[in-house]
């Protein structure tokens, strides 16, 4: 990945509706070579999708939560049973397996505790869960979808 490759990620995780002509013009390029990076990058999965990113609380979303998951249960159906379960609910915005104390994170946007407490009646239903303990985020300092590339 050269230069231009980098500059071109760091526009595109910016903003992806850039037109060809300026992201050629800011990478001092011009639209066909610019255009060939991109499709190469998309096949490469460097680019893995374009999304629209929207705001969580304009959308009624105003309680994020952070789970911490601790597990008796080590064994793979268990799981798997487990990474169908958060894998199929759009509450779950992120799902991370960790080393440590704590076998699973999960960050969760909900209207409200009330609609929390609903997903979280609704998963120990359905997976054996030994602890779980909910952290609710009074306030959002910094996100941010942009990688920062090694130089």
């Amino acid at each position: 990945m050269d230069f231009i490759d980098k500059t071109l990620i760091n526009l595109l995780q910016q903003d992806s509706t850039l037109s060809l002509d300026v992201l050629a013009k800011r990478t001092g390029s011009t639209k066909t070579p610019i255009w060939n990076r991109i499709k190469k990058l998309k096949q490469s999965g460097v680019i893995r999708r374009e999304v629209a990113l929207c705001d969580p609380e304009a959308l009624g979303l105003d309680a994020c939560f952070f789970i911490l998951v601790q597990t008796s249960e080590h064994d793979a159906a268990w799981q798997q049973r487990f990474l169908d379960t958060v894998r199929s609910r759009p509450e779950v915005m992120e799902a991370h397996r960790l080393a440590g104390e704590i076998d699973y994170l999960l960050k969760v946007r909900v209207p409200d505790a009330k609609a929390y407490d609903k997903f979280y009646q609704s998963l120990i239903a359905e997976v054996k869960i030994f602890k779980v303990t909910a952290l609710l985020s009074m306030e959002e300092i910094k996100y941010s979808t942009v990688l920062s590339l090694p130089a």
